[in-house]
Formats: C-alpha cells, structure tokens, sequence
C-alpha cells in the first residue's frame, strides 16, 4: 500500500496499520485468495439466471427517492452501518476493486439477479478499463479513496484529495455522479466525517463482515455472511479476492432461503431508511450486528 505525505506521517501509520489484523492490500488478490471455481460451495449449484429470485430493480425506490434518502443521511455527517430492519432487502458490497475478479463476479450477479455496490480505488481504475460503468449498470459505485491509506494518519490536505480525486476519476469511468464513499479498513474519525460529508458523499461502512480480506475460504465466508443475514443488512466483500468469488453462490442461496432480496445501497437506505436515531447509535443501532467495523476492509 502507498503512502502519502512526510517521514514523520509515514512512521505513525505504519504504527497504525500494525494495529490493524488481517488486511490486504488494494487492487491485488492479496493473502489467502485463491481462484474461482464455478462450483456453488456447502453444496449448492449453478442455476438457471434469476432462478427463484426477482430481480432487485423490482419494487426498487425511484431515483428521486433514493436521492432525496442520500441528501438527508449525508446531511448528519455520520455513517450509516446498515437500513432498517423491515423490509426484504439487504446490499451486497465489495471494496478495492477493480480488479481481475470483476468480470466474474459481474456475470455471477447478472446471471443470479443480484445488484451490488462497488467501492473503487482509484489508482487501480486503469487495470480495469469499462469495468467501473459495467459496475454502475450492475448496481451503484463508491469511493474507496486514492491508494487505499489510513485516512486518520493524514493530514487534512491529503486526506481531501484522497477522497476528492478518487471521486472525480470513478464519476468520470462509470459515467455518473458518486455519492456514495467507504473508508479504507473502516478506519474514520470525525475528520473524515466531515471530508465526506463536504464532497457530498455518503459515508458507509457495514454490519456484517465477511471476514474476506482476512484470509478467510470461501465456506467461512460464506458462513460468516449467513450468520448475520437479516433485513437491512450491509454485507462487506471484497471483489479482488477469489475465495469471494467461490463463496457468492452459496450466499445467493441463502438470500433465497430466507426471501431476501440483494440492491444497492442507495436503493436499500431510500426503501427501508435507517432513523436519525440509528444512525447517532453507530453500529449498535444495527439489530443482531455480525461483523461490524474491525479496522480492515
């Protein structure tokens, strides 16, 4: 991972990311991927595109709705780790991409009726030509900053144009304005709180975490999302990893045991909106929180 900014910066996030168990590195396969494989794992297999499932545009809150839901969340400067829990409808996110996996996982949620959300790195935009608008057309994209750093670690400057240059390369790749920003690893304070919030972004992290980007197979995976699956829920993947790629399968399964459907944040947030109140409770104003932000992601 690169690092911006002088000697003495670099030294206290170094110390920082020390801190920090399990993460892997931006735009790369990382630690304990491994290739995709088209079989459904705990037995699950491939089916027909849209088997037993609508798809998530049906019932979908209009655009104006969903803006009108982002303006209002934006607005309390905070972030919102998951919607209410209501409806039937959770989001499906993956980070750090894109990368070699994308197109197969865009084609495993085209063929399952799955919509996700897609938080982009931006200097890994170029590895990936015509994925980010793939990406939009397939749900909604994020920002995910520059080089992945620790946002905390950097002066106010740096972090600005972190988030800001990130913001203007995905809007110019996928073809439309960006409102939505995740912080690399989960890591935030109210500096970048406020970064977010003046470039006029939703700031989102997760109630659910995978446990991908820490080395967990495609089973734990898997498993780690069933455990917490419920209405309005913000499932945290990674979309450069393999293991994640083998575990969608068995996850889209479960979305249909229990007749959930998979959106896009936006779309998720402006169906069932998570009250102020919830969202001043951070995480805890989840129900039956799995997984929330450990500082990694």
């Amino acid at each position: 991972m690169r690092r911006a900014g002088t000697a003495g910066r670099t030294i206290a996030a170094s110390a920082l990311l020390l801190a920090l168990a399990g993460c892997g590195s931006a735009g790369s396969p990382g630690r304990g991927a491994a290739g995709p494989s088209g079989a459904s794992p705990a037995g699950g297999a491939e089916r027909p595109a849209g088997a037993g499932r609508a798809p998530g545009t049906v019932g979908a809150p209009t655009a104006g709705t969903q803006e009108a839901t982002l303006s209002r969340l934006i607005s309390l400067g905070l972030p919102v780790y998951c919607a209410g829990p209501r409806g039937d409808m959770v989001a499906l996110t993956f980070d750090d991409g894109p990368g070699p996996y994308t197109p197969l996982a865009l084609r495993k949620l085209a063929k399952h009726g799955v919509r996700g959300t897609f938080f982009l790195v931006g200097n890994v935009l170029s590895r990936g030509p015509g994925m980010p608008l793939r990406e939009r057309r397939q749900g909604a994209v994020g920002d995910h900053s520059w080089t992945h750093p620790v946002l905390p670690a950097l002066p106010a400057a740096l972090m600005h144009d972190q988030l800001a240059r990130t913001q203007t390369a995905v809007a110019s790749a996928s073809g439309g304005r960006v409102r939505l920003f995740r912080p690399p690893y989960g890591a935030r304070n109210p500096a970048v709180d406020a970064q977010s919030k003046a470039l006029g972004m939703l700031e989102v992290l997760w109630n659910i975490d995978s446990r991908d980007s820490l080395g967990a197979n495609y089973a734990a995976i898997a498993d780690n999302v069933r455990r917490g699956l419920r209405p309005g829920a913000i499932v945290l993947l990674h979309e450069n990893r393999g293991q994640t790629i083998r575990a969608l399968l068995a996850i889209f399964d479960e979305l249909d045991r229990r007749h959930l459907r998979a959106v896009t944040v936006p779309e998720l947030l402006a169906a069932d909106p998570p009250s102020e109140a919830q969202v001043r409770r951070g995480p805890q104003g989840c129900p039956g929180i799995s997984g929330a932000p450990r500082a990694h992601g």
